[in-house]
């Protein structure tokens, strides 16, 4: 198929390589020229915005940082001569995705909310879950283009917005998995617990979660913080998670004191990388690091 994609930075260029290693023809655009290189010369077609990607693919992709850009690109979308179903792969909540819909059916294009979970790494390794919510003939079309990019593909609904609020909900609780795990982990340091040990005993006990099966043995132990995700992305999603529960009336105590403690790290300056360097705030506070005792091979 011919496929539009909009959006090569971490996760989308990730995804975008999974479409075109499985012999789709791309019409892709970024802005910045750098992250479209690497398709052209695998022979993709780059287009100066994403209007004439909309003239040149039936299906566009896009995969964008926030719900503001992602508001800002679906009129241009909307505008192209051959577009007649739009992904949005970004998260962006409800309400921005809903403002998404309109800017697009009003051409009689159709949408699918489809985020994604997994990060860059799993993007790479197909192993993502992809999320999707549209109407039952685009999922019928959609779903087996998603499955060419990630392990597992949940439908979730004919309405789209149900998969920004599935993938919000799963965000909240990866966010609070490495909060609680990094200030216990930074408890057990400081008492002079060996922190591999640590890791091990809890990932084969009750303590097992996401953030200790990989983040913190292969990002934090080894110092090398490089999980694939910014943490202003997670700070991003956080807040979006908390909107959702505020329109909906649900109070959430534990996830607003989580989020304040993402945005500190953020007003911390660690905003721009990886957000495994949360850990770095509570070790601070502690004077202790959790890191392997284990010489390196």
């Amino acid at each position: 198929m011919e496929l539009g994609f909009l959006g090569l930075g971490q996760m989308g260029a990730a995804i975008a390589e999974r479409l075109q290693a499985a012999g789709h023809a791309l019409h892709v655009h970024d802005p910045n020229p750098a992250a479209m290189v690497p398709f052209l010369e695998r022979g993709a077609t780059g287009h100066a915005g994403p209007t004439a990607v909309a003239d040149s693919a039936a299906l566009v992709f896009a995969c964008l940082p926030n719900g503001k850009v992602s508001q800002a690109v679906a009129p241009l979308v909307a505008q192209g001569g051959k577009v007649r179903l739009y992904v949005e792969m970004s998260t962006i909540g409800s309400p921005a995705l809903e403002q998404v819909r309109q800017a697009v059916a009003a051409r009689g294009i159709a949408l699918a909310d489809c985020p994604i979970s997994g990060g860059p790494t799993g993007a790479r390794a197909g192993t993502l879950t992809m999320l999707c919510a549209a109407a039952p003939e685009v999922r019928a079309e959609l779903v087996p283009l998603l499955r060419q990019v990630g392990r597992t593909v949940f439908e979730l609904g004919d309405r789209p917005g149900q998969a920004q609020l599935m993938k919000l909900v799963n965000n909240l609780v990866n966010a609070a998995n490495m909060a609680t795990a990094f200030e216990a982990l930074v408890l057990g340091a400081k008492g002079g617990l060996d922190p591999d040990q640590m890791v091990a005993m809890m990932n084969v006990s009750t303590g097992q979660n996401s953030a200790m099966l990989t983040k913190v043995p292969n990002s934090v132990l080894t110092g090398r913080f490089n999980h694939g995700a910014k943490l202003t992305t997670m700070v991003k999603d956080v807040d979006l998670g908390l909107a959702e529960a505020e329109a909906l009336g649900v109070p959430m105590w534990v996830h607003r004191q989580v989020g304040t403690l993402w945005r500190l790290a953020e007003q911390q300056g660690l905003g721009e990388q990886d957000f495994t360097n949360l850990i770095k705030l509570m070790e601070g506070w502690a004077g202790v690091e959790v890191r392997s005792r284990a010489k390196p091979d």
